[in-house]
């Protein structure tokens, strides 16, 4: 990579990390170390193994990190001293050894470099307490996060769970009731049944009201979508035909055959069926009719209420990614519309949902139930700033090498003097006991850490979109985690 030079004891004593150290501690980094001639180009790169930490003696790096695919500048320096590269390699397998970010030498530069191993084995023998308090810090730190990161998530569990049963409980309550209208409505028509076969019918009369029957039925799966005045005015209509015919109760009954599709020109149909039968008989094939009609709404409303019920448990299933690998390629839509469904009742019917889809964007290679934590913090932080009202604006893209997922709301806005703290950990905006702060610093991990994507917040007044960006290829065996890293150069 470079050419390695002669190291001379007394210039590392004159870097600030050294100066310290004695003379036989000098010569031991002398002799296990090396000093090394870069010219411009890359030294490493994120995600390559940590092997080398790098000690700036003179010259200039500039590192680097992946966000949204692309790289970010994060520091330009020439200070003497500055370092980087494997520098918690002292912490050993229990911490990720891979680099964090990418170095890069901007003009001929000189380094002092020391071997991965030989740092570890370096600050275990000299700095043995040094190492045991940052270990502390930093696995403290880590399990701290994991064990606070467990409970946010129980949390959101535990609302979520009571949203989901309120959203099951309401079809299913309507399809107990409508089997038991339907059990109502089966007793009658064997009434009717029982009515017919005494003979009050002749067989034309009987082959014809079969027929209507028939017809009925047929029509309850194509009834028109009828407004709130088109439907009373049909009902009035209905209701004095049947009460000028003799029928009892005909207002009772009119409702049913306005919703089935039905006018008074039907109903001329079948008084001319049965012309020549008595009122009594006339009114019992209406009421017949009218069985037949219930009994297929009501089996329409117990379809659409197990429907409901199927979907619920299915969008439940996709947003807990139950029986799945962990990290898998899946269409992003999926994740966000289960999420969705799981936030229904939170989000309420004063807020309009509006999904701006790209139906191109290709699967993504992730983490999907971590990535739907992800939009359920999102989203719920949004409907949360909109405070029961507003629009719920979701968006997707393909750019460059990566799939980007908007949200938006049309809320007030994050005030100006806390954007720059909307992402650390225990920071929150909500009143005591409705927020913990850990939501947007979990979803920042999970895209930023373990994803290698990118996040980010643009606000105003009316305004906010939280802007996600995923890396389109990735394999699962990359090195990811959820704690941060980073160099101190």
């Amino acid at each position: 990579m470079g050419k390695e030079l002669i190291c001379d004891p007394a210039e590392l004593r004159t870097l600030f990390l050294f100066e310290k150290l004695d003379d036989e501690q000098l010569a031991w980094l002398c002799a296990d170390g090396r000093i090394e001639r870069i010219e411009p180009g890359p030294v490493y790169r994120e995600g390559d193994p940590a092997t080398c930490f790098y000690v700036l003696m003179d010259g200039e790096v500039r590192l680097t990190k992946l966000s949204g695919g692309q790289e970010i500048e994060m520091i330009r320096t020439d200070h003497r001293g500055s370092y980087a590269g494997a520098w918690a390699a002292y912490l050993g397998e229990r911490a990720d050894q891979h680099y964090g970010g990418s170095m890069y030498v901007t003009r001929p530069s000189r380094f002092f470099v020391v071997d991965a191993t030989t740092f570890s084995r370096m600050m275990h023998e000299w700095f043995p307490m040094a190492v045991h308090l940052l270990e502390g810090v930093f696995f403290g730190q880590r399990n701290s996060n994991a064990r606070i990161a467990q409970r946010e998530r129980l949390l959101a569990l535990g609302s979520l769970s009571a949203g989901l049963t309120h959203e099951l409980n309401n079809p299913a309550a309507a399809a107990v009731r409508a089997t038991s209208g339907l059990r109502d409505r089966i007793a009658g028509m064997r009434h009717k049944l029982a009515m017919m076969a005494q003979g009050k019918f002749d067989t034309a009369s009987l082959e014809a009201l079969v027929r209507l029957q028939e017809e009925a039925a047929a029509q309850v799966a194509k009834a028109p979508e009828l407004t709130p005045i088109e439907a009373a005015d049909r009902e009035d209509l209905l209701g004095e035909w049947l009460d000028r015919h003799g029928i009892a109760d005909g207002w009772d009954l009119a409702p049913n055959f306005v919703q089935a599709g039905f006018d008074a020109d039907w109903l001329d149909r079948v008084a001319a069926t049965l012309e020549d039968c008595t009122p009594q008989v006339l009114e019992g094939a209406i009421r017949w009719l009218n069985y037949t009609i219930e009994t297929e709404l009501l089996m329409n409303e117990i379809a659409d209420s197990t429907t409901r019920i199927s979907t619920l448990v299915g969008a439940a299933k996709q947003y807990s990614q139950m029986d799945r690998a962990p990290f898998q390629v899946v269409d992003l839509h999926e994740l966000i519309d289960s999420t969705l469904v799981m936030l229904n009742r939170k989000i309420g019917d004063s807020i309009e949902v509006v999904k701006d889809y790209d139906r191109a964007l290709p699967p993504v290679p992730c983490y999907a139930a971590e990535l739907n934590q992800v939009w359920t913090n999102l989203i719920d932080n949004a409907v949360y700033a909109m405070d029961g009202s507003g629009t719920l604006t979701i968006r997707t893209r393909h750019d460059n090498d990566c799939a980007v997922v908007q949200i938006n709301d049309s809320g007030p806005g994050v005030p100006t003097e806390v954007r720059d703290r909307i992402f650390e950990p225990f920071f929150t905006t909500k009143p005591v006991g409705e927020g913990t702060g850990l939501g947007l610093d979990i979803s920042f991990r999970i895209v930023v850490n373990k994803h290698r994507g990118d996040i980010r917040l643009e606000s105003r007044p009316g305004d906010t979109t939280f802007t996600v960006w995923l890396p389109l290829h990735r394999e699962e065996d990359e090195p990811a985690n959820l704690e941060s890293t980073g160099d101190p150069a």
